[in-house]
């Protein structure tokens, strides 16, 4: 466990240096779950570690494979403006615990995280924020993903896109991927921390 979060840590300090901030948070019957902050300019981009200490395993299955199945960290990306002092960024900090949750669920609740899946929080996704939810992206984007040893699957970083309450009913109805695309056709900043919910009709 130790070695896998050590190289995806190693990863991110590669990207992005050592992060700006850290925060833990441990739940009841499961690993600690961290999350670390990385300023870039006016983005402030928030990371899990710990959710890829131990693969994820499919709840229909009698026995978790403690070594084989798909490994992942979530990765939020805001942007908040310029320079650690910026007023929003201490609202847009107070999605450390619902990302630390989210992270958690793996273990929790014995779900697999994968693209073009829903996570609700429940909550304001911060203080002031009109999300509630998020959609998982596909990965390899922004970070590749981390090798591993085999038979262990390599660490993925699942972006996380922030959904308002209409765009989640929305995307239950229609999809991900038409929701994707109406945010496409539509210019919308998935970065902007107090968008409005995109055109749906």
């Amino acid at each position: 466990m130790t070695d896998v979060l050590r190289r995806v840590t190693d990863r991110l300090t590669e990207l992005w240096g050592e992060p700006d901030a850290r925060a833990g948070v441990t739940f009841l019957g499961a690993e600690r779950i961290e999350v670390a902050r990385y300023l870039d300019g006016e983005l402030v981009r928030y990371v899990t570690l710990g959710m890829s200490a131990a693969p994820m395993a499919d709840p229909t299955a009698v026995l978790a494979d403690p070594v084989r199945g798909p490994r992942a960290e979530l990765v939020l990306t805001v942007r908040v403006g310029e320079g650690p002092g910026h007023g929003r960024l201490a609202e847009v900090d107070t999605v450390l615990r619902p990302l630390a949750v989210l992270a958690a669920s793996p273990q929790v609740e014995g779900v697999v995280v994968s693209p073009g899946a829903s996570l609700d929080v429940g909550e304001p996704l911060w203080r002031g924020a009109p999300f509630t939810s998020v959609l998982v992206a596909e990965p390899g984007g922004l970070l590749p993903d981390v090798e591993l040893p085999e038979p262990m699957e390599p660490v993925r970083f699942l972006p996380l896109l922030p959904m308002t309450p209409t765009e989640a009913a929305w995307k239950r109805v229609h999809g991900a991927a038409a929701l994707e695309e109406r945010w496409l056709a539509r210019g919308t900043d998935l970065r902007d921390p107090g968008r409005a919910p995109v055109a749906l009709e």
